[in-house]
């Protein structure tokens, strides 16, 4: 199964109207998504100042949002070396250990991730 799992960025692009097109939209559509993603997204918006209720129709229209589970966490934590050059944040390595569960491809509109190879398929999505 090659699910779309979706990074805060992608939904951050989108609350801010920046320009990622439609198929971002369509990935959240049925993608995937972290608890601990979700919670940077919500966390980033108060830095923002930008209303919770601007991403909470685009948060609905994911197929599930899955909590981090043990294996999740020590998975993030292993990537730790092989990211840090990018700058990888833990929420960063949180949604690639998902993907990498999930046997799906991890979308984000980081540029960063392209300098990152950890198994995965990574979708850049600007």
């Amino acid at each position: 199964m090659n699910e779309p799992v979706i990074d805060s960025s992608v939904i951050l692009a989108i609350a801010k109207s920046e320009r990622i097109g439609e198929m971002a939209v369509s990935l959240i559509d049925g993608g995937v998504m972290s608890t601990v993603n979700v919670s940077e997204v919500y966390a980033k918006l108060i830095d923002l100042r930008i209303a919770p209720a601007v991403v909470d129709p685009l948060l609905a229209t994911l197929a599930r949002i899955e909590p981090l589970t043990l294996s999740q966490a020590l998975l993030a934590s292993s990537l730790r070396n092989s990211t840090r050059h990018a700058g990888l944040s833990l929420g960063d390595r949180c949604c690639l250990a998902l993907a990498l569960e999930l046997g799906g491809s991890a979308c984000t509109t980081d540029q960063t991730w392209s300098r990152v190879d950890v198994g995965c398929a990574i979708q850049l999505l600007r």
